[in-house]
């Protein structure tokens, strides 16, 4: 049996109607030896259900890491999900992402040692992302521009991310004035890598809890590659009402001392050092 190339760690909490679209859209990549791995940071058993059904249906294979639900603890389900998986390379995403179909083909072709990618999302409004089924998912009719503004897509700058092609995706990557940086919807590093650093500190949650992460790898040397037009996914609305003002602001305090002292390996990640 061949070995497992890539992990996909996918986020998600209570929203299978969601996931389901997510996990319909790693069925059509054109890169196919890889996993999904499962974060689920204490979802019902709504979640598990639709794994268990979807599991005979999907082309690849599934593991759901799960722990019971206590509050926004993102950082440590993914650290579990980081140490379940089985590819030396890994794609962290959310369970609100409906990844293109060359999503995966990306991550791996622009890969290197001493780098990780840093990609982003394109967001829809909720009625798009309500009418988006299977089948627009499977035709890819559902990245295609027109489609989107037949369904009451604006006309924006950001639309580029869905259009660009060749030189063009080539010059906006290189020219976005936005800084790759480690987005957990959107991001991949090699595993040893991340184990090195740690992984991501448990004591984070809502609010660059993905980006201190990053921080910490480029302090120990590593630099990002911008492929914010090439490896695109779609972003499903939804409400954040976890997010309270307490849980940024210590956040930004962990994040100011992983900047000022450089710090390499947080203490408080998948080891408790």
């Amino acid at each position: 049996m061949k070995a497992i190339d890539i992990s996909v760690i996918i986020s998600t909490y209570n929203n299978p109607e969601w996931l389901e679209k997510v996990l319909w859209s790693y069925d059509v990549q054109t890169f196919k030896n890889f996993e999904v791995v499962i974060a689920d940071d204490g979802s019902n058993q709504d979640t598990k259900t639709l794994i268990n059904t979807m599991a005979s249906q999907l082309s690849y294979p599934i593991q759901h890491v799960w722990h019971e639900d206590n509050g926004f603890q993102k950082t440590i389900i993914l650290n579990k999900a980081t140490v379940a998986s089985k590819g030396d390379y890994l794609v962290y995403t959310d369970g609100d992402c409906i990844a293109r179909a060359d999503f995966l083909h990306v991550h791996v072709t622009r890969r290197e040692p001493g780098y990780f990618l840093s990609g982003g999302y394109f967001k829809l409004p909720m009625a798009i992302s309500e009418l988006i089924s299977e089948a627009d998912i499977k035709t890819q009719r559902c990245f295609e521009i027109h489609w989107l503004k037949q369904h009451g897509l604006q006309s924006s700058f950001k639309n580029n991310k869905i259009t660009a092609k060749g030189l063009k995706e080539k010059l906006l990557n290189v020219f976005t004035p936005t800084t790759a940086t480690w987005n957990g919807h959107n991001a991949s590093g090699y595993k040893s890598d991340i184990i090195a650093a740690n992984g991501y500190d448990e004591r984070m949650q809502y609010g660059g809890e993905d980006r201190e992460l990053g921080e910490r790898l480029f302090n120990a040397g590593l630099k990002a590659k911008q492929i914010r037009y090439s490896a695109i996914c779609l972003h499903l609305d939804h409400e954040r009402g976890y997010v309270k003002p307490e849980m940024i602001e210590k956040n930004k305090a962990i994040r100011a001392t992983t900047k000022s002292e450089r710090l390499t390996k947080t203490p408080f990640g998948i080891q408790k050092l």
